[in-house]
């Protein structure tokens, strides 16, 4: 009885102190921005795209693709479901896949026990069109987020601040045996894991519990660990540096949770230990629409380019391609060509455009997973590379492209 007492109030505390402070008490502190950060049409212009998004869908020479949730998919020439009624790439012909933006579940603060080496029956995407009692139809064509009702966006929420706080259910099945299943199942032989160093008081050490996770698992030569740092830290440049020495090779920066502008002073010191060390930076980028309001201005494309502009031997994958803001994102990336672009969560019509301007060389494949079910990013690209010309690119995009980038830090061959 002592316990039962004790836990629901500790619970209720921790459930206030989020709801109240939100963001702010998970990523630092409100700051007073200068007007010239964030403008007022900075902020209509996130309304506007959200609008054209959904205005445009179906339209564009691939037509409309709408599928009941990723099982849905099976309905796609490359697909089927197998006997466990599980989402299968059955097309042998499609290239095995490097997945570059990959997470696993978390548990920082107060960690809250998550075994990342236990399978479970099925992964419980933190945005998942196959939920039981939440599926949703599937639009291949707006951005990925653009498919969840704001329930389903504010379960994901929900989810997000249990992972570090008192535990979450859907965390717990978004473990390495689950992520390699499906992998395999989706033609796809290696994955990045990207953790996020958040700033908290204790417990954020997500890189090495994944490390040690990984380890466990014998799962090497399948799943990659990066790392991350705090820019806000005066230990960063010396977590940088430890960071490298255990092996890591590509650091994931996230302008919107870790409430930092690319351009800062403190993020151009990292940039420059990155050209020191021959580390890979891979950005979150731009704004997805559905982060705090507070957090979005950190995010905005031309606060990316000081980076990209005076670091140019340092490659950084801009991912999500931008998110919301595609269009200023693509257009800054190519005039740099340390520039890499990290497709997730683009629709078939920005996919394609992305494709006729690059050539397909900058493009990365990428699923965010356990956002996302991996199939949404993967029939994206096959929809978009269905015909002889493109067959080469579609190589490229899924495979390629990341080797040629990787190749000097690791064996992705």
């Amino acid at each position: 009885m002592k316990r039962t007492r004790y836990r629901a109030p500790r619970r209720q505390f921790l459930r206030s102190a989020v709801a109240t402070s939100g963001a702010a008490w998970l990523s630092g502190c409100t700051e007073e921005l200068p007007p010239e950060r964030y403008t007022t049409a900075d902020q209509a212009k996130l309304s506007t795209q959200q609008q054209r998004d959904l205005e445009l869908s179906g339209s564009s020479r691939f037509g409309v693709h709408r599928y009941q949730g990723y099982r849905g998919l099976a309905k796609l020439p490359w697909f089927d479901l197998d006997a466990q009624n599980n989402l299968i790439c059955s097309d042998e012909r499609v290239p095995h896949a490097i997945d570059i933006h990959c997470h696993l579940g978390m548990s920082v603060l107060f960690r809250p026990y998550l075994d990342l080496n236990r399978p479970w029956p099925r992964v419980e995407h933190l945005l998942d069109c196959d939920h039981p009692k939440q599926p949703c139809e599937l639009d291949l064509d707006v951005y990925a987020n653009g498919n969840f009702s704001p329930q389903a966006l504010e379960q994901l929420h929900s989810e997000i601040r249990a992972q570090g706080l008192w535990g979450s259910r859907a965390a717990r099945t978004q473990t390495i045996p689950n992520l390699i299943a499906e992998m395999d199942r989706m033609r796809v032989d290696q994955a990045i894991l990207l953790p996020i160093k958040v700033g908290l008081w204790f417990g954020d050490n997500l890189t090495e519990q994944w490390r040690r996770s990984v380890l466990k698992a014998e799962m090497e030569h399948r799943l990659r660990v990066g790392f991350s740092v705090n820019p806000h830290a005066s230990s960063c440049l010396q977590d940088f540096d430890a960071e490298v020495a255990r092996g890591g090779r590509v650091v994931k920066l996230h302008p919107t949770v870790q409430r930092f502008f690319p351009d800062d002073p403190k993020a151009m010191a990292i940039y420059q230990r990155a050209r020191e060390l021959g580390v890979i930076v891979f950005f979150h980028g731009g704004r997805a629409g559905i982060e705090p309001v507070d957090n979005q201005p950190y995010a905005l494309p031309r606060h990316y380019t000081a980076a990209l502009s005076e670091f140019p031997e340092v490659q950084f994958i801009l991912g999500h391609a931008g998110a919301r803001d595609h269009q200023d994102m693509l257009a800054m990336a190519l005039r740099h060509s340390n520039a890499w672009i990290g497709i997730h969560g683009q629709s078939l019509r920005n996919l394609d455009t992305m494709i006729n301007l690059t050539g397909g060389r900058q493009l990365l494949f990428g699923t965010d997973w356990p956002f996302y079910h991996i199939g949404m990013s993967l029939a994206k690209v096959l929809i978009v590379t269905d015909s002889e010309s493109r067959l080469a690119v579609r190589h490229a995009i899924l495979r390629g492209n990341a080797t040629r980038l990787f190749s000097h830090i690791s064996k992705m061959a």
